[in-house]
């Protein structure tokens, strides 16, 4: 059995203000800092042999945290960043960006994403995330666990596709807590007849 585990950073001041944060770079607030501090022993616990982080800081910040408990050292790799959401979007609560930006936001409720200036779609998300998760999970040997520390928005899209759903699904996905992590587990299934595939074991795990 091989797994991955899929971490959301800890809370920032733009979350907790319901600023849209995208690829500005915002570090963690000081409940974000305890929240990395109180999941990094229980996914240590896990033993798991890399840590892979976007390299936004306030995934950087998460990850280093879960690699000082595991012995490990993080490795960024931008391909995991969020969803980047537009200069217009960036650092606006929706209320804000629907007053100063109403045609963009009619687009956004439309899901007319490819018309918002500088916004990636789903598509362009999946583009670099999935060549990243899938080249973490092909370096796990048996019985190894990995760690990848990324954003809410990317991971509700990322994990879907990565198990073969399809478009829809990550709709029906909650939204991640700060801090709240996915279990994904690759072996064989009964439900499968025997063949090795990943599947999802757990979604927004969080520290109780």
């Amino acid at each position: 059995m091989r797994r991955l585990v899929l971490l959301r950073h800890g809370r920032t001041a733009w979350n907790d203000a319901g600023r849209a944060q995208g690829h500005a770079d915002v570090p963690l607030d000081d409940l974000g800092e305890a929240q990395a501090k109180a999941v990094a022993p229980v996914l240590a616990a896990l033993a798991p042999v890399a840590v892979w982080s976007s390299d936004l800081s306030r995934a950087a910040q998460t990850a280093a945290q879960v690699a000082a408990q595991a012995g490990l050292e993080p490795a960024l790799d931008r391909r995991l960043r969020e969803f980047d959401v537009g200069p217009h979007r960036t650092g606006l609560t929706i209320e804000q960006y629907a007053a100063a930006h109403p045609e963009e936001h009619a687009a956004l409720l439309a899901g007319d994403l490819a018309t918002i200036p500088g916004r990636e779609t789903r598509n362009d998300v999946l583009a670099r995330f999935l060549p990243a998760l899938t080249s973490y999970a092909d370096a796990l040997g048996d019985g190894e666990t990995a760690v990848v520390v990324s954003h809410g928005a990317a991971l509700r899209v990322a994990v879907p596709a990565f198990l073969g759903w399809g478009d829809g699904p990550a709709d029906a996905l909650g939204v991640l807590a700060n801090c709240g992590w996915v279990e994904l587990e690759h072996g064989a299934s009964t439900w499968t007849g025997g063949a090795e595939r990943w599947r999802l074991m757990a979604w927004n795990r969080v520290v109780a």
